[in-house]
């Protein structure tokens, strides 16, 4: 006689056994997000870095906030510098604020470092 209690039995035998090829799309998946979010951010932070070390005196720069000035003055192995948004207005920053280097405003055509 067929039942469902036998159905239900013969599909638990089946899935006891696993095979390595189930674990496959949880590889694909991990995977996939080391491609997608891991590898970018990582990429990204070593530009960060490498602008941070970069900087020098006299560098204009953009903050996060988007104020546009230049480092007045960068003490070493302090993890901010001075900047200067105008003439008598300057303040202590964070490295990490620093967003990109950006041209020279009084000499346009100059090519960046």
């Amino acid at each position: 006689m067929f039942t469902a209690f036998s159905l239900v039995a013969a599909g638990a035998s089946n899935t006891n056994s696993s095979s390595p090829l189930s674990f496959l799309p949880i590889v694909v998946i991990f995977g996939a997000m080391y491609l997608v979010l891991i590898r970018p951010q990582r990429k990204r932070a070593k530009a960060a870095k490498e602008l941070q070390s970069s900087l020098q005196e006299g560098d204009h720069v953009l903050l996060n906030a988007g104020i546009y000035g230049y480092i007045s003055q960068i003490e070493d192995d302090k993890p901010y510098v001075w900047f200067e948004a105008n003439t008598g207005v300057e303040f202590r920053i964070s490295r990490t604020a620093i967003a990109g280097k950006t041209p020279d405003p009084a000499n346009p055509s100059a090519e960046q470092k």
